[in-house]
């Protein structure tokens, strides 16, 4: 039995935090080189694969240079929110191994803002690109002003900035996605970044539910758009609660990841590609288990891919296997970049293999 299947034998929660440790102990895999034709550039950031890890994993930025030594080719921390929360009481993660997904309701626990800072400090100057989620209190009086220390304190030491308006999981957050909202927040957020990095600031993207209404997809479009913002990750986890489910943890409440997700976050993301009429770059992320799940999200618009939940099922190893799939789709379908097929159509999308 190896190492991940043990972790699965203890609860989740302690099995993450597990994980961590060892990652932290120097016991994570290192699979060194990448395919040059996964080789792409977003934002002038040159990213070396578009696999990356989703916010979640890694909240106090404990890990991101083991975890871009798996194979990823960016890292996203956190969310970080600017003072330590606890988050929501546990039991608060379940797997459902039967769905291959997970519900989460974690509720932004996190060290707090000085914390990561301060880590991403530590490993200034390194190689690798790691982004930063920002997140508010919960019991925060202004959400608007949680989210600039957010932008401030951050926007020097991460690669990329994405504001996390969509986890279900801290009452009202999803309500900053309504239109006048969101694009008051960016507009303010935009303002603090270029305060606090008036040359070259890193990218500003902002995370959205996949249960957003149609009118709410339009909107959010339209202030992307508008303002300027520099892309939009696609998507969080879903309150919804598929009919096929299995698992005896599907009524928990909270947000669902993983397989589930899948279809309902590439249909998302193809729209939002329709609706920003590919001027905006997007990150895909739900449900990526295969190379052929990631070739999908690049069809229908992905410049990047993001995956968490899947390793908890696939192990280390999956990061490497996915890259070496997608390189062989890209190679099928005669493409030369990633680059070259990103939001080429539905119709060359393959069915995902797991």
């Amino acid at each position: 039995m190896n190492v991940a299947s043990l972790l699965r034998l203890l609860p989740p929660e302690t099995a993450h935090e597990a994980t961590l440790l060892l990652v932290e102990a120097g016991f994570a895999p290192r699979y060194p080189g990448d395919d040059p034709i996964l080789a792409t550039r977003v934002w002038n950031l040159d990213f070396p694969n578009p696999v990356g890890l989703a916010a979640g994993f890694d909240k106090d930025a404990r890990v991101p240079d083991a975890m871009l030594g798996l194979g990823f080719g960016f890292v996203e921390i956190g969310s970080v929110t600017p003072r330590p929360q606890p988050g929501n009481p546990q039991p608060r993660l379940f797997r459902l191994a039967p769905d291959r997904a997970i519900i989460n309701r974690m509720g932004f626990n996190n060290r707090g803002l000085a914390h990561a800072a301060a880590r991403l400090a530590a490993r200034r100057g390194r190689p690798g690109i790691v982004g930063a989620n920002i997140g508010k209190n919960r019991d925060s009086a202004d959400p608007f002003a949680d989210y600039e220390q957010g932008v401030a304190t951050l926007a020097p030491l991460a690669d990329f900035l994405v504001v996390n308006v969509s986890s279900p999981n801290t009452p009202g957050l999803r309500e900053l996605q309504k239109k006048r909202t969101v694009e008051a927040l960016v507009e303010r957020l935009l303002a603090a970044r270029a305060k606090a990095v008036p040359q070259n600031p890193p990218p500003l993207l902002v995370k959205i539910a996949p249960d957003l209404a149609p009118e709410e997809r339009a909107d959010i479009a339209e202030v992307a758009l508008a303002t300027g913002l520099d892309g939009l990750i696609v998507s969080n986890t879903t309150t919804a609660r598929p009919p096929e489910l299995r698992s005896r943890h599907a009524p928990e409440p909270g947000g669902l990841s993983g397989r589930p997700l899948f279809k309902p976050s590439t249909d998302l993301l193809a729209e939002m590609r329709r609706l920003t009429r590919g001027r905006v770059p997007l990150v895909g992320v739900g449900g990526v288990f295969s190379g052929a799940d990631a070739y999908a999200k690049i069809l229908a618009g992905a410049s990047l891919v993001e995956l968490y939940t899947a390793l908890v099922y696939e192990g280390p190893g999956l990061v490497r296997r996915i890259k070496s799939e997608l390189a062989a789709l890209l190679r099928r379908d005669g493409f030369r970049s990633v680059a070259e097929a990103v939001g080429a159509g539905s119709e060359r999308t393959p069915a995902p293999t797991s």
